[in-house]
């Protein structure tokens, strides 16, 4: 009988604790309750997408003019709260044509050249100075565009690879990067061709074995840089 009750105490029937909610306020503070009907993660997404393509909508709609007139009187709001404008015209000097251009003031020399002057030579590529395919002269040195804004090379002296040519003739670097084939894609070959007349004004009597370091803020993803280096040793000998 011993064996018969400790049989009948253990089994499920006869257990004494108490039983246990379902859910509880906790657990359902903690997400577990169902979503609402109809509301799932594809809903979400597709809803955001939707509000993000009817304000791009809505922004393409206006016209530059308009852009520009909404842009000006803002900047007026701005100034009568004492605020500094959003935009200025600055004066760039662009291989050796000087032309006034509005700008946002946080507006880059790469996107200044290429977005408002069409000058489409400089790239962008990792738009973090990484690269060097966005180098151009000022003064004579070398930058990447990229990093720098627009406003502060006013009347500096501004050269892309659109402004190496003479006279309807190739630069010299030019030509060479075309017989050694210094390029494959030729995506970084601007940047390339920039840096090279920069450091060839910079330091024309440079050591050859000194090139590739001296050039390497600019990247080739196709590693043509045996072919570069020729190219740039050949129009040393032309320059």
């Amino acid at each position: 009988m011993a064996l018969q009750h400790t049989e009948n105490s253990n089994s499920p029937a006869h257990t004494t604790d108490p039983p246990q909610p379902a859910e509880t306020t906790e657990t359902a503070d903690r997400g577990s309750a169902p979503p609402p009907e109809g509301v799932d993660r594809r809903t979400v997404l597709v809803a955001g997408a939707s509000v993000g393509a009817g304000v791009a909508g809505a922004a393409a709609l206006l016209s530059p003019t308009e852009a520009a007139a909404r842009v000006r009187d803002d900047d007026e709001e701005r100034g009568g709260r004492g605020e500094p404008p959003r935009t200025a015209t600055v004066a760039l000097t662009v291989n050796g044509r000087t032309r006034d251009v509005d700008v946002d003031v946080h507006t880059s020399l790469l996107d200044a050249l290429r977005e408002r002057l069409r000058l489409t030579g400089p790239k962008k590529g990792c738009d973090q100075g990484a690269c060097g395919a966005c180098t151009v002269l000022v003064d004579g040195r070398r930058i990447v565009s990229c990093l720098t804004f627009a406003v502060m090379y006013e009347r500096r002296e501004i050269t892309t690879v659109e402004g190496l040519a003479a006279n309807g003739r190739p630069h010299p670097l030019q030509k060479a990067f075309v017989e050694q084939d210094g390029f494959q894609c030729g995506f970084c070959t601007p940047g390339q061709i920039v840096s090279a007349a920069g450091l060839l004004a910079e330091s024309p009597d440079v050591p050859a074995e000194q090139v590739p370091e001296l050039m390497s803020g600019n990247l080739c993803r196709c590693a043509a840089y045996p072919h570069i280096a020729d190219a740039i040793a050949q129009a040393r000998k032309e320059m």
